[in-house]
Protein backbone atom coordinates (compact mmCIF):
# COMPACT_ATOMS: atom_id res chain seq x y z
CA UNK A 1 0.00 0.00 0.00
CA UNK A 2 1.54 2.89 -0.89
CA UNK A 3 2.17 6.23 1.18
CA UNK A 4 2.03 9.73 -0.47
CA UNK A 5 4.22 12.38 0.04
CA UNK A 6 0.73 14.63 -0.07
CA UNK A 7 -1.20 17.49 1.76
CA UNK A 8 -4.09 15.96 0.55
CA UNK A 9 -3.52 11.77 0.61
CA UNK A 10 -1.92 10.51 3.26
CA UNK A 11 -2.02 6.76 1.45
CA UNK A 12 -4.37 4.75 -0.56
CA UNK A 13 -4.55 0.90 -1.23
CA UNK A 14 -6.19 -0.48 -4.64
CA UNK A 15 -7.74 -4.15 -5.38
CA UNK A 16 -7.18 -4.97 -8.70
CA UNK A 17 -9.49 -8.04 -8.73
CA UNK A 18 -12.45 -5.81 -7.16
CA UNK A 19 -11.88 -2.66 -8.19
CA UNK A 20 -12.21 -1.59 -4.50
CA UNK A 21 -9.99 1.76 -3.62
CA UNK A 22 -9.54 2.51 -0.11
CA UNK A 23 -7.94 6.09 0.36
CA UNK A 24 -6.50 7.59 3.72
CA UNK A 25 -6.96 11.23 4.16
CA UNK A 26 -4.75 13.25 6.69
CA UNK A 27 -7.51 13.21 9.14
CA UNK A 28 -7.22 9.25 9.19
CA UNK A 29 -10.44 7.93 8.41
CA UNK A 30 -10.27 5.60 5.07
CA UNK A 31 -13.06 6.22 2.82
CA UNK A 32 -13.73 3.46 0.17
CA UNK A 33 -14.32 3.78 -3.32
CA UNK A 34 -15.63 1.06 -5.83
CA UNK A 35 -15.75 -0.54 -9.16
CA UNK A 36 -12.21 1.96 -9.55
CA UNK A 37 -10.73 1.02 -13.03
CA UNK A 38 -6.97 0.09 -12.85
CA UNK A 39 -6.35 3.35 -15.10
CA UNK A 40 -7.51 5.44 -12.71
CA UNK A 41 -5.32 4.21 -9.60
CA UNK A 42 -2.16 4.68 -11.69
CA UNK A 43 -3.19 8.23 -12.56
CA UNK A 44 -3.51 8.92 -8.97
CA UNK A 45 -0.57 7.15 -8.17
CA UNK A 46 1.77 9.04 -11.02
CA UNK A 47 -0.04 12.35 -10.51
CA UNK A 48 2.52 15.00 -9.48
CA UNK A 49 -1.02 16.84 -7.39
CA UNK A 50 -2.74 14.04 -5.67
CA UNK A 51 -5.56 15.92 -4.44
CA UNK A 52 -6.27 17.96 -7.94
CA UNK A 53 -6.17 14.54 -9.28
CA UNK A 54 -8.59 12.77 -6.96
CA UNK A 55 -11.35 16.06 -7.38
CA UNK A 56 -11.03 15.57 -10.97
CA UNK A 57 -11.27 11.87 -11.70
CA UNK A 58 -12.52 9.93 -7.90
CA UNK A 59 -14.49 12.39 -6.26
CA UNK A 60 -17.86 11.52 -6.34
CA UNK A 61 -17.66 9.22 -9.22
CA UNK A 62 -16.98 5.50 -7.43
CA UNK A 63 -19.35 5.85 -4.33
CA UNK A 64 -19.86 2.14 -2.98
Amino acid sequence: MPYFNSSAIKRAEYNSATGGLTIWFPEGKPYDYCNVPQHIWEGLCNAPSKGRYFNAHIDGRYQC
